[in-house]
């Protein structure tokens, strides 16, 4: 349970201190039940000292997160047996950890419960240390080598002809999708395709040229894919061919 002694008025303390404080910040006040609750705010506390011993240690009941519009954010909490706050600097999200290797924390400090004091405190002690760290973060994040950028999936629509149905299509694009769905393609989800209902192969061949026309209008490209034994569109077959003699290989 929160320490019934802590008599620290967080809330307001925070509230007034970022008015206080160099550049336009707000305040995030939250109250706590059990210790375990605190931990999720304070998963980003840059600190290995004061600060951090105080969130381990103790059951808190209250913090404050202060977010500046650059994004730099700062943790108080009441400081335990005391009528001091402590104030710590959170690390900047969305960075590898091994960009923060080797650099040394912008430890927390602990201000007097008068916010007026408090913001000078922290504006010539707690946040130069903090641009400092954030600025040799920045660099090392800069120098790791950066992952290969994924291949882009080309669009495209597989148009399938089976002798013994109608024709079908298969695509991941949603434009395509639509496409499909304009000239009266139906989705089959047992066989993850599209399906023109009908047999006439007249009236197939005339959509599947239709389609082709708008997908490559829009980018998309067309793979057309037969049977064995069906020949392809506008094609006539071969007359049959006479057996030829075997061809005779020479040195």
């Amino acid at each position: 349970m929160p320490d019934p002694h802590d008599n620290h008025d967080l809330e307001s303390f925070a509230a007034v201190l970022t008015g206080e404080l160099p550049g336009t910040w707000a305040s995030d006040y939250q109250q706590h039940a059990e210790q375990a609750d605190q931990y999720a705010r304070a998963e980003d506390v840059w600190d290995m000292n004061l600060v951090s011993d105080a969130i381990s240690k103790a059951v808190l009941g209250q913090d404050a997160v202060l977010a500046r519009d650059d994004g730099t954010r700062l943790y108080l909490i009441g400081r335990p047996g005391t009528e001091e706050f402590l104030a710590a600097a959170m690390a900047p999200p969305g960075l590898p950890p091994e960009a923060f290797r080797g650099v040394r924390e912008p430890d927390g400090i602990v201000v007097p419960d008068d916010p007026f004091r408090a913001a000078k405190d922290i504006t010539t002690g707690l946040l130069p240390r903090y641009d400092k760290a954030l600025a040799q973060v920045q660099h090392h994040a800069a120098r790791l080598p950066q992952p290969a950028p994924a291949q882009a999936v080309k669009e495209q629509v597989t148009l399938m002809w089976s002798s013994e149905g109608p024709l079908s299509a298969k695509t991941r694009s949603p434009k395509a999708a639509a496409v499909l769905h304009g000239h009266g393609f139906v989705w089959n989800e047992a066989e993850r395709a599209f399906f023109l209902p009908g047999d006439d192969s007249a009236h197939q061949a005339q959509t599947a040229q239709a389609i082709g026309a708008q997908l490559t209008a829009l980018g998309i490209g067309t793979v057309v894919r037969h049977p064995h034994n069906r020949p392809a569109i506008d094609t006539i077959a071969s007359p049959a061919l006479q057996r030829a003699k075997p061809a005779v290989r020479t040195r």
